[in-house]
């Protein structure tokens, strides 16, 4: 069996049962987030008050997950071909988003400190990587000229959010303030939702 032909037989068709597995592990890392939820130490608006900061925490961690999960159905709907290199990228990806809840459990009780809010950008960081790699093992098995090598032949945007969580890991320890508000520019710039996948080849 020659290189060719061991690629070929290292590559299947479809990605819907990967698709289906990280929906599920996905969907249990958002409910273990909501399980990890308080309700205010009272009933005056100074109780509520002083849970402010942990709803912001647990809205970021949120609207995070919520961002891979949207982009990653889109992702794998584009992908007709998956490898083992693919399916690797994928668990890495799917590890660093299990974090998630336990470091937002540290920020509600810490988030003032440099240490959490700076933690949290490290995982941010570590899965935007994941997510990147992800995209390049899928291109290698589905060609540049597929759908998704077509659509993501450059990654400004995802390149902009590494720079940005790698910024806040850093300035979390002048600020965590800035840190948060570098964290939140990034959620906000995903927000808009990517239509790369969608529209076609582009060069964005």
């Amino acid at each position: 069996m020659d290189d060719h032909e061991r690629e070929h037989a290292e590559v299947e068709v479809g990605a819907e049962r990967l698709e289906a597995f990280s929906d599920a592990v996905i969907a249990v890392i958002i409910t273990i987030l909501a399980l990890g939820l308080r309700p205010p130490r009272g009933v005056t608006w100074v109780a509520v008050r002083a849970e402010i900061p942990s709803l912001f925490i647990y809205l970021l961690a949120f609207v995070f997950i919520a961002i891979y999960w949207n982009n990653h159905h889109h992702l794998l709907r584009a992908t007709h071909r998956i490898s083992s290199a693919v399916m690797w990228m994928n668990m890495l990806l799917l590890f660093w988003l299990s974090l998630i809840p336990m470091v937002t459990e540290w920020l509600r009780d810490a988030y003032h400190e440099p240490l959490p809010a700076a933690s949290f950008g490290v995982i941010a960081l570590a899965a935007g990587g994941s997510y990147n790699l992800l995209v390049r093992a899928i291109i290698r098995a589905n060609g540049r000229g597929s759908l998704v090598g077509q659509a993501i032949a450059s990654d400004r945007k995802g390149n902009l959010s590494l720079v940005l969580y790698a910024a806040g890991v850093g300035l979390a320890f002048v600020s965590v303030w800035i840190a948060y508000a570098l964290y939140a520019i990034v959620a906000v710039i995903w927000l808009i939702p990517d239509r790369r996948l969608s529209r076609g080849p582009v060069t964005d």
